[in-house]
């Protein structure tokens, strides 16, 4: 029995941390004993090395197997140690046995004593799994993304279209697989989840430990595990809490230190999850991916959480609002949507970082492996909107911070009211709310809107009165027999209905005041 718990130490999991829990204090003295153990582990590697320093010395032709071997040896030697020093610490031995019993046996109270560990995801115990809402033939492949529309060609001229490309296709392929991916997604490079491992080891602790997050691993149909956390305030979160806030990240956030924190200010009931080839997360972030992990964390919150459709919320920041977009356009029952400090298309920020001369070659990689057409998704939607511009955001401007206009929140804006509202939404409209957008601060944008004498009570009945006639989806055709000053009128109500700003940059954490239901009328 206890050479079994011997080997079941050797072959466990890194144990990184003990959090607190209501029924366990945080043990003491364990961070001696990892100490004493990596003194061990130095011995070690320097006695391998001075063996290897002798074999040097004494010959120049010992074979290499032999060299190997002693290696293997010192690395077998270090393994039991570490196996023997886990063995005689009671800590990890409780971990061990409640980390396999969970494994036979999946119960609440068993998972309840896990998540007071934090260890290599990669052993956590599977939670949910696509497969059972899904029928594997019709999902294997992935959820369905909008793709580009293909241009029209002749068989012959097709083909020839191809065979002229093909450099150009492989190129893309290579980019887009190599620092494109890194450099779109920074958060899944390796160095850069080291160096943030403290930080989010404390983020974890703090969801775990102050909110009673539950840690889950989800499996989505392209086998990717998703790391996820959930925080439940449907018994003492008042009305806030029974809705679910579902958090997707920036490409480099972290559910641990993310936007998470926003909505759990405000009380709600909140999911959070790792992009694919993040923290805990298996894969890489293409847009497939993407898609897939946000497909089965939104059935995991359905049918595991007890979630319906109409009590989720999605709220996503920066490259976030791609998953965002994509899973209200999937689940039009979703109750709302809110994207802070999102873009309607990946393309112009792409642009703005490359040469003018790579200019082909970047719109055919953007369009091909990484097309995050937010807007295009959004306009799927039919639901509550809110769009939050950072007004100082130096990310998503095609120029500069100090040029407010060059926000591509704002073309999301525009695209999202052209399509609900176009008669409204004409050359007259467009340009009132560009004026409304392109103020330089609160006080201007009062000024604008004033200026024009906008009737926020008249906006109201004429929307309802339009909305009780026909109850039909958008695109509407209210405004069609309106004078242009009901128009103008109309164009700056729906601009400041749809977007608030936010006086700050692209990184600064929103705070939960600032996180409001978007309006309905």
């Amino acid at each position: 029995m206890a050479v079994w718990m011997w080997l079941r130490c050797v072959l466990g999991p890194h144990l990184q941390r003990i959090h607190r829990s209501p029924d366990q204090s945080r043990p003491d003295g364990r961070s001696g004993r990892r100490v004493r153990m990596c003194t061990v582990f130095c011995m070690i590697f320097k006695a391998a090395e001075c063996e290897r320093l002798s074999f040097i010395c004494s010959s120049k032709l010992v074979p290499v197997s032999q060299y190997v071997g002693t290696v293997l040896v010192c690395l077998l030697g270090v393994a039991c140690l570490r196996g023997w020093g886990r063995f005689r610490n009671t800590d990890y031995v409780q971990f061990i046995t409640i980390l396999e019993e969970t494994k036979k046996n999946h119960t609440p109270a068993n998972k309840k004593k896990l998540r007071c560990y934090d260890f290599d995801f990669s052993h956590w115990p599977l939670d949910f799994s696509w497969t059972e809402v899904s029928s594997p033939k019709l999902s294997k492949a992935g959820v369905s993304l909008l793709r580009p529309e293909p241009r029209l060609r002749g068989a012959a001229d097709s083909v020839l279209h191809s065979v002229r490309t093909l450099p150009c296709h492989i190129i893309s392929f290579v980019i887009a697989h190599t620092f494109g991916r890194r450099m779109l997604y920074p958060g899944s490079v390796g160095l850069l989840q080291k160096a943030m491992r403290p930080m989010l080891q404390q983020g974890q602790a703090k969801l775990i430990e102050e909110f009673d997050g539950q840690r889950n691993k989800l499996v989505a149909c392209d086998g990717n595990e998703i790391d996820t956390m959930f925080v439940d305030r449907r018994r003492d979160g008042g009305q806030n809490g029974q809705t679910l806030v579902i958090c997707c990240e920036g490409n480099a956030g972290f559910y641990e230190v993310g936007c998470m924190n926003t909505p759990l200010e405000g009380g709600y009931s909140v999911l959070g999850w790792n992009h694919p080839g993040f923290g805990g997360s298996t894969g890489v972030p293409f847009p497939q991916n993407e898609a897939n992990a946000m497909d089965v964390v939104i059935q995991f919150a359905v049918h595991k959480l007890g979630f319906s459709l109409s009590d989720i919320v999605i709220y996503a920041w920066s490259i976030g609002g791609f998953t965002a977009s994509w899973a209200v356009m999937s689940y039009p029952e979703i109750q709302s949507l809110v994207l802070d400090a999102s873009f309607d298309d990946l393309l112009p920020l792409a642009l703005k970082v490359m040469p003018d001369s790579w200019r082909p070659l970047v719109q055919h990689t953007v369009r091909q492996y990484m097309n995050l057409n937010n807007a295009a998704q959004v306009l799927k939607y039919q639901g509550p909107v809110l769009l939050i511009r950072r007004t100082r955001d130096e990310i998503i401007t095609t120029t500069g911070p100090e040029d407010i206009m060059s926000n591509r929140g704002n073309d999301l804006l525009l695209k999202l009211l052209q399509f609900r509202y176009p008669k409204i939404m004409t050359d007259e409209g467009i340009r009132v709310v560009r004026q409304w957008l392109g103020a330089s601060s609160p006080l201007e944008e009062a000024s604008v809107y004033s200026g024009y004498e906008v009737d926020d009570d008249w906006c109201v009945s004429v929307l309802q009165s339009y909305q009780a006639d026909r109850d039909v989806s958008f695109p509407w055709s209210v405004g069609e027999d309106m004078t242009p000053e009901g128009r103008r009128q109309l164009a700056l109500f729906l601009a400041r209905k749809y977007m608030r700003n936010f006086e700050a940059t692209h990184c600064t954490p929103l705070p939960a005041i600032e996180f409001h239901p978007p309006w309905r009328l």
